[in-house]
Order: structure tokens, then sequence, then C-alpha cells
């Protein structure tokens, strides 16, 4: 079948949309009909360059239904609706089997989007091409393992649904998995876009007391108030005062790093701000290899007894957090419409991306027409 498609042909080329040839799904692989998908910083860095096979389709954050089913499949049948989980959940490697899905063995091909049996469903003119994190949602349909869909309730709207595909399902999970954040507790998010937005509100939910948002954008501290902080600002210095100021001294239980791009300053502020036995959790990618973005004195860590804890998915395990996320929000308990800033259509791809840049987006969407 034909589907239309956002790819990024090498490192720094804009995205282009382009009509796809698409396989007929294969065992254990189901056809999805993706109706909405996210723009997550994450597929900028894809085209920005890195460590990824070109040209890829972009897109790992969606919500769709499933269409065709291929032999064996079990976990989800013909008219569901499904989120996309980017890292796939087997349930049975060592990482699925012990309760950290979010390290499931079969997340290997992320960079190339090839098919754990070593073949591709997308194809332009003869040439294999791979969706990011084996998905590519910026695709109208897309044929994926059944262990990376998350079935979900058919009366949640796609828009709602896509968004714990990655960033709200990250960001909640940053700060009350991989933080542990408890009541009483100070929490300090630095970068409060797609992902730092949630790391705010699952702080606030957890029962922070002190929930404070750094981030240089003026809008986006604005709206981090919205979303459970309690201190807003675009100076690491104003935060450090603050929270010296509110804890007597003692500092941060935790830091949460959600930044776009992850810097090394940032990453001593975090650790600065955090007092003994703290915790800094580094969520937000780094660039290209040679790109140390860890580089502090030791000292502090080891005197002090902290803690940097890196965070995949927020410790998350996609195939119950989500569900229980989209409960919450059902509930009233958790912010979801309010993260969507702006829609766009496949074509305005570039101009959405354009927007997040600029930080007009807490998180844009992409409808998908059919």
């Amino acid at each position: 079948m034909k589907t239309r498609a956002a790819v990024v042909r090498g490192p720094g080329e804009p995205w282009e949309v382009t009509e796809l040839d698409l396989d007929e799904p294969q065992a254990h692989e189901v056809l999805v009909r993706v109706m909405v998908c996210g723009l997550c910083h994450s597929d900028e860095h894809v085209r920005e360059g890195g460590p990824y096979r070109y040209p890829m389709i972009g897109g790992h954050e969606g919500s769709g239904i499933v269409e065709k089913v291929g032999p064996g499949v079990t976990r989800v049948r013909e008219g569901d609706h499904i989120c996309t989980s980017w890292i796939p959940v087997c349930g049975h490697c060592h990482y699925c089997s012990t309760g950290r899905q979010n390290m499931c063995n079969d997340g290997l091909n992320a960079g190339t989007g090839m098919m754990l049996d070593g073949t591709f469903r997308f194809h332009e003119n003869g040439t294999d091409i791979g969706g990011m994190c084996v998905l590519g949602t910026f695709s109208q349909w897309i044929v994926i393992s059944e262990n990376a869909c998350v079935p979900i309730d058919e009366d949640i709207p796609f828009e709602v649904a896509a968004l714990v595909a990655c960033g709200v399902t990250t960001g909640w999970g940053s700060s009350v998995y991989a933080a542990g954040t408890r009541a009483g507790e100070t929490v300090v998010i630095y970068g409060t876009g797609g992902v730092g937005m949630n790391a705010v509100q699952g702080a606030a939910y957890a029962g922070a007391k002190h929930v404070v948002a750094v981030d240089p954008n003026p809008y986006k501290q604005e709206m981090a108030g919205k979303f459970g902080a309690t201190f807003t600002t675009g100076d690491p210095a104003e935060a450090l005062e603050y929270v010296r100021d509110v804890t007597r001294g003692e500092g941060a239980d935790h830091a949460v790093i959600t930044i776009g791009v992850m810097a090394a300053d940032v990453l001593r502020n975090a650790v600065e701000v955090i007092g003994k036995g703290g915790s800094v959790v580094v969520t937000a990618v780094g660039g290209g290899p040679d790109n140390h973005t860890i580089a502090i004195n030791g000292s502090p860590v080891t005197g002090w007894h902290k803690n940097i804890q890196g965070s995949l998915f927020g410790g998350a395990n996609p195939l119950y957090d989500m569900p229980r996320l989209l409960g919450l929000w059902r509930a009233g308990q958790l912010k979801l419409e309010e993260l969507i800033t702006n829609r766009y259509r496949l074509d305005d791809i570039n101009q959405g991306y354009k927007d997040m840049l600029e930080g007009r987006n807490i998180r844009g969407v992409l409808i998908h027409e059919h």
C-alpha cells in the first residue's frame, strides 16, 4: 500500500513529505492507521544528525487504530485503539521480566528502524527506509511490532492518547519514578517543554512541597505555574537562592534535567542545587559522542553523598503506566489537553519544529489526514 510520510534524508536536511510503499504486516506485526502524533524534540535530534540510518521516517509518539494484524498477534485485535511505545515491550527479556519495561532488549534497532528479522517495511524506489524507534509515526500508516502497541479505551481522544506515548510518561516518570519524589520534598526542574512540563506536574502530584521550574522562556515559566510549579524563574542562580531560602540551607531533594539538549553547565547547576543525599535525574540527551555533557567536580558528589541518575522513558513501564496516566486524566488529576499548543498538518511539519525551537510550543501535535 501507499502512505505519505515525513522523511529526513540526511543530517541537517529538512523534513520532506513524500509517498512511500508500505509492506503488509508479517508475523507478530500490525498495520496501524496513525491518527495523531506529537512533535517531540527527539525527532529534531534525528534531523540534526547523529548515529542514525538515513533516510529515516520521523515520529515516535503517536496514537491510532489497528487495521490489520499479522500471524501470531495476541496483544491487540483489528479495530483496537492504541498508543505507540517507542521502546517495545516483549514481556520476557531480563528487563521486562524484572519490571523494567523501559529497557526492553527489543529496542535495539531504534536508530535504524529495522525490524527484528533484519528487514524493513517502508520502501521508496527500491530503497529500504526505517522509522524512528521502529515506528515512524510521521507516516499516515505504519507497520510495527505488536510489542510496540499499548491498547487504550476507545473513548479517549487520539490527541490526548498520543501525548502519553512519550513526553508525558517520560516527564512524569522522571519525577515520580527516577527521582522518587515524596510528599513534602523540594524538586527543581530544568527545562519545561513537552517533557519538563510533565516532570513539573509529576512532582506536584507526588506531593512535593516546593516545585521549582527553571526555564529562560517567560511563556513556559507562566505555563509551569499552571502545571504545579510553586516558583518559576529563568535564572539558575535565582533558583538556587530560592531553594536555599525555603529549605533553610539544606538544598533540594531532587533536580530533574529535561532541557532540549543536555549541557554541562546545567548539570553543574543541578548538582549544586541539591543537598546532602540528593539526586539529579538526567532525562535530557546530549549531542554527538564528542559532546561531553557530564563534567563536574566530583568532590561535592562524594562528600555530600549525591546521586546522578540517568532516566530512560522516565523509568516507566509502558504497558502499565500509559493507561494509568490516561486514567488520572480521566479523573481530572492530570492535565493533558492543556499541553497542546498548536496543531499541524503533515505538510506543515517543518513549521511545527520551527515553532518548537523558537519556544512557542509546549507540545505541538500533527493531525494525520487519511
